[in-house]
């Protein structure tokens, strides 16, 4: 029969997943509404903001491509929420706690550059 060996691992990965307060469903459920929230308040401020832009637009150029208004309106609309759903994201990872539950501490400089106990040394 095959034996499978067990990677040996270092201390400090042991300790770096933690029970997440995202793994309860109903913490979760509730984070996840929350986040649709901020996300459809982000939605509506961006079409506010494409409507002043583009309206903004036409004031001071007049009448250019409708292309230039479908590619400012397009990019301001991108540019707004992807940076409101990160944002979200974040929010939802920190509010929630789900930050805490890992543990990135660094190891010491003594662990990282002192040998290991290896069985291959000759």
């Amino acid at each position: 029969m095959f034996r499978v060996a067990l990677l040996r691992r270092d201390p400090h990965e042991r300790s770096m997943v933690k029970k997440s307060p995202l793994d309860d469903p109903k913490a979760a459920a509730h984070a996840w509404a929350r986040y649709r929230r901020i996300m459809k308040i982000m939605m509506a401020v961006t079409i506010v903001t494409v409507l002043i832009a583009v309206g903004l637009l036409y004031a001071f150029n007049g009448a250019i491509s409708v292309h230039f208004y479908i590619a400012a309106a397009l990019g301001i609309s991108f540019t707004m929420l992807l940076g409101g759903g990160l944002m979200g994201l974040a929010f939802l990872s920190n509010g929630t706690g789900h930050d805490e539950s890992v543990d990135n501490r660094m190891p010491s400089a003594d662990e990282l550059w002192s040998p290991k106990d290896d069985d291959s040394e000759v």
